[in-house]
């Protein structure tokens, strides 16, 4: 089994909220990341499916990016989940696009309950349209409930929306979402590492993205070259400017978030370690990098996976010359970076040689019970 399971993010939102728009964005901007894209449209015209693909011709097409898009319905998840996971499809992660009338919470329910071992949950990310979040909430009081259980709120359209009713919405926002990160967008326009990791400089296998052909900053603003969004969002035209750049340059989409980067060649003590990630603060949307918990196993290294709730760790053995160490990537909105970092620093290990046999019992909650013997099972 590949311990580096494929994340599976779920992008919902009501209708007009930007969703498709969004991941337009993403598909466009993945730096060679390929993104498998089920979209589960409404209607019998799949409206959405063929404004990201691009093109009017079958459901499930081929894109020149390096993008997989599959227009489903959403009882045929799993067998999409089974298709796009595949080793052969070469996916990096998988993005479904729920209807505008879909309920989110059934979808994150499937991807939780697949029984797929090469995928992973990603997280549920929730787009609101600014301009038109009071009358969405008026007509649809249920929209409360799913940023109550969204890990990402992506406020889109913002640019729509004057400075102080901004201000107020991102307020109301923020109450109701609870633990959820929120960010600020307009088109669209998030930070892909929200979302995934950009594949390595030199890694990419296949052809050759959009990203390859052009330069990065000078064409962020434009839409030639991208799917014409049908989720009722402005299109940027080539020369418009995008609130909160300069023309030809893309806006500062980092600073929508903060991020921490962390380092220990001392074990992290496992307690104190799982105290810390039970107890993680608002905003805090994901964690990735590996643990070291030096003689409370020093088998393995534990690779961590952590969107919104939802958390996981995987042992990997360690290589022969692998120095070993902890290195942990935390992202959020609104987060304490200095509070986190001196949380980390605490979770250090006092006696690093001194094994808890016990203290481990935290962290393998979190680990699935067929891990190891999966990967000796071809089948599994």
């Amino acid at each position: 089994m590949n311990k580096r399971q494929i994340p599976v993010v779920v992008l919902a939102g009501f209708l007009g909220s930007g969703k498709t728009t969004l991941l337009n964005h993403l598909l466009h901007r993945s730096g060679g990341t390929r993104i498998g894209a089920i979209v589960n449209d409404f209607g019998s015209i799949e409206i959405d499916a063929m404004s990201v693909a691009g093109q009017l011709g079958d459901s499930t097409v081929s894109l020149g990016n390096g993008c997989l898009c599959c227009a489903v319905d959403a009882s045929e998840l799993d067998e999409y989940l089974e298709r796009l996971a595949g080793p052969a499809a070469g996916i990096d992660v998988i993005v479904i696009e729920a209807s505008g009338l879909a309920e989110p919470q059934e979808l994150v329910k499937m991807v939780l309950a697949s029984e797929n071992p090469h995928i992973v949950y990603g997280g549920l990310v929730e787009v609101v349209d600014a301009a038109e979040f009071d009358a969405t909430r008026e007509r649809h009081p249920e929209v409360d409930r799913h940023l109550g259980i969204a890990d990402l709120v992506v406020v889109n359209k913002t640019d729509r929306v004057p400075g102080a009713e901004r201000e107020r919405l991102l307020d109301v926002v923020r109450g109701l979402a609870g633990r959820a990160a929120v960010v600020a967008a307009s088109y669209g326009r998030v930070d892909v590492e929200l979302f995934f990791d950009r594949a390595p400089v030199g890694e990419r296998v296949g052809q050759l993205s959009f990203d390859d052909l052009r330069d990065d900053d000078a064409t962020a603003d434009r839409a030639d070259g991208a799917s014409v969004a049908q989720d009722g969002d402005a299109v940027v035209l080539p020369g418009e400017r995008a609130e909160g750049g300069c023309s030809g340059h893309a806006p500062h989409l980092h600073s929508a978030y903060e991020s921490l980067s962390f380092a220990s060649e001392a074990p992290l003590d496992p307690r104190r370690l799982m105290a810390l990630l039970d107890s993680r603060p608002e905003g805090l949307y994901r964690i990735k990098g590996h643990v070291d918990f030096g003689a409370s196993d020093p088998r393995n290294r534990y690779a961590v996976h952590a969107v919104g709730r939802f958390l996981r760790f995987y042992p990997e053995p360690w290589a022969p010359d692998e120095p070993r160490l902890t290195q942990l990537v935390l992202i959020g909105s609104g987060i304490d970076v200095a509070g986190l970092e001196k949380g980390l620093d605490a979770c250090r290990a006092d006696a690093p040689h001194t094994a808890d046999e016990q203290g481990m019992w935290g962290v393998l909650r979190y680990v699935q019970e067929d891990e190891e013997t999966a990967e000796a099972d071809p089948e599994a």
